[in-house]
């Protein structure tokens, strides 16, 4: 294959598949291309839940509102022009694929669940119970959409390097069934994904030191190629360290039945989660994914412990979508109770005496009101803690699962690439988790990779049609 397009997408995922039908709509002739050759490739997009929020926020809500949910949630570091336009488009994107038959449901009670693609995923039996739900027929639709718009999809097409030419970059260089395969196009658009499944990308930008400790809670295929070549091209990367995650039970490293659920975010959050020195680390408070992040930084990343009681594993354990309570029991997940603290810590393999300190450290700064006095200090929402106090009380070892990164290709509020110098990297542009700016970073704000990934393919494909380069 040695052809010449006006769009050149790397990846076919949301935000792939979003650039190419929207410039096929726009009338420039777009093509895929696809590193898997399965007709219903794996990838993140077709393992996920799609429910389309913006910061745990309704789409539906003031472009204001939605901009200022982004800015707290990344504790003020998201790209303002990036953040302002993910804000301006959240509902635009939501419209925009129902214009191309998705069909959306309410998934649940929380205001920002009533954009979820139906059917709904259930991961009832593991992580691959997907066909003909949710992400696959999201992309099953927008592939369809395309096609018929007259844009391409080549599948088992792997991208190795970005032609440039006097710093523009003119198409790829790839290879189809062992054969080398060229593309020459106006502009190139990366979104292949992250970087979670490679373990050197992982561990160079202080992810985790143990990648091997961390559970894979994704499709494997985000490797970081897109970001890697554009790197190589000169392009900025941006915000390298976090990802987006939960705590998952130690066992889901061996067994895949139990991820990507259950996760146990509300249990920990609600109660502690402990070092092997039975002592706290990291604010729990502050919600999940913050805190997978820190798990994941420990040396070892699956030697963390959840404590909690009765009532925290009857209540959080209990609720929100597939939970622990009793999935993880009935899936063979490691499951610690005792009657006692100290006996409790003997069968998790802790301290006795250092996780009962621990305990009732929480539990009288909880009474007090004065949660800033714990070390570390703990939040109150958006994970509220509850008092570790109803026997019989609980331990489930765990380790930081992974979904995607949240670094990347630095971006601006159009998608395109940017130089190491801040310059406009003309004819390249990147989209969904292959970028970086508006979220990620020591906090691992998280912000909703499936809006992002389609407003940036947007973005990306209307740039693209309204410059005559």
């Amino acid at each position: 294959m040695n052809r010449t397009f006006d769009i050149c997408v790397v990846g076919g995922g949301l935000a792939g598949l979003s650039a190419a039908l929207r410039a096929s709509q726009l009338g420039l002739h777009a093509v895929v291309l696809e590193q898997s050759p399965e007709e219903r490739y794996l990838c993140n997009s077709r393992m996920s839940s799609c429910v389309f929020h913006l910061a745990a926020t309704n789409v539906l809500s003031p472009p204001e509102e939605l901009e200022r949910a982004v800015v707290a949630a990344t504790r003020g570091r998201a790209h303002p022009a990036l953040a302002k336009a993910l804000a301006a488009n959240a509902e635009r994107a939501v419209r925009w694929l129902q214009q191309q038959g998705v069909r959306f449901i309410r998934g649940g009670a929380a205001p920002y669940h009533n954009f979820v693609v139906a059917p709904p995923a259930t991961h009832k039996e593991g992580p691959f119970d997907i066909a003909g739900r949710g992400g696959d027929v999201l992309l099953r639709t927008l592939e369809a959409a395309l096609v018929q718009a007259g844009g391409e999809v080549r599948r088992g097409t792997a991208v190795r390097t970005l032609r440039v030419e006097g710093g523009r970059c003119t198409g790829v260089d790839a290879e189809c069934g062992g054969q080398p395969a060229g593309v020459e196009a106006r502009a190139v658009v990366i979104a292949d994904g992250g970087f979670q499944a490679a373990p050197e990308l992982l561990t160079k930008f202080g992810i985790t030191p143990e990648p091997a400790r961390v559970v894979q809670r994704n499709a494997g295929s985000g490797r970081g190629d897109g970001l890697r070549m554009a790197a190589a091209a000169g392009a900025q990367l941006s915000d390298m360290l976090g990802f987006y995650g939960h705590l998952m039970c130690r066992d889901a490293l061996e067994r895949d039945r139990l991820w990507p659920y259950p996760w146990l975010d509300l249990v920990a959050g609600a109660g502690m989660a402990v070092g092997p020195d039975g002592r706290r680390f990291a604010d729990e408070g502050r919600g999940g994914v913050y805190l997978s992040n820190r798990v994941a930084a420990l040396p070892d990343p699956a030697s963390a412990v959840a404590v909690f009681d009765q009532a925290i594993w009857d209540g959080p354990g209990a609720a929100f979508l597939n939970p622990p309570n009793p999935r993880l029991l009935d899936h063979g997940g490691t499951v610690h109770r005792a009657g006692t603290i100290e006996a409790l810590a003997r069968l998790a393999g802790l301290p006795a005496d250092a996780l009962a300190d621990e305990v009732a450290r929480h539990n009288a700064a909880l009474a007090a009101g004065r949660l800033d006095t714990l070390q570390p200090p703990r939040s109150a929402a958006p994970l509220a803690p509850m008092p570790i106090a109803t026997a019989p009380f609980y331990a489930v070892p765990v380790a930081a699962g992974i979904t995607h990164t949240m670094g990347g290709i630095a971006i601006d509020e159009h998608a395109r690439a940017v130089h190491q110098d801040g310059s406009v990297f003309e004819g390249l542009y990147a989209a969904g988790s292959a970028t970086g700016g508006v979220e990620g970073g020591e906090h691992a704000g998280y912000v909703g990779g499936l809006v992002k990934a389609c407003v940036t393919g947007l973005l990306a494909a209307e740039h693209v049609a309204g410059d005559p380069a």
